[in-house]
């Protein structure tokens, strides 16, 4: 599977919501809902995991992605994903990335190619 690498530097083809989407699987999804009720202190129904990718047209987005500022951001700039972009890292990139070290790590080795 081609890697898919949100705007923020997820990586959405590793992420588990998108991989039970592209199976179909909803075992899958309800593992991932129970898993992440757990890991994130709320609650989420075996639904809610479904996922094209940050990057996609799809209404299937998990619905963090709806609303998320960074990919609203991107869209709006045009960019692949924020290691593109002229303001990298910006304020609101910023305070994602700490919580999520794998990103900022994947943002910056796109910025090394570039």
């Amino acid at each position: 599977m081609k890697k898919t690498i949100a705007y923020c530097g997820i990586i959405c083809s590793e992420c588990p919501a998108f991989l039970a989407t592209q199976k179909n699987d909803d075992n899958e999804r309800k593992k991932v809902a129970e898993m992440w009720s757990k890991q994130f202190n709320a609650e989420f129904k075996p639904e809610d995991i479904n996922c094209d990718g940050c990057l996609s047209e799809s209404e299937r987005l998990f619905n963090y992605c709806r609303v998320c500022e960074i990919r609203k951001c991107g869209q709006e700039k045009g960019v692949k994903n924020c290691a593109y972009c002229d303001d990298y890292a910006c304020e609101t990139l910023n305070k994602f990335i700490d919580n999520v070290p794998e990103a900022k790590t994947t943002l910056e080795e796109i910025r090394k190619s570039l």
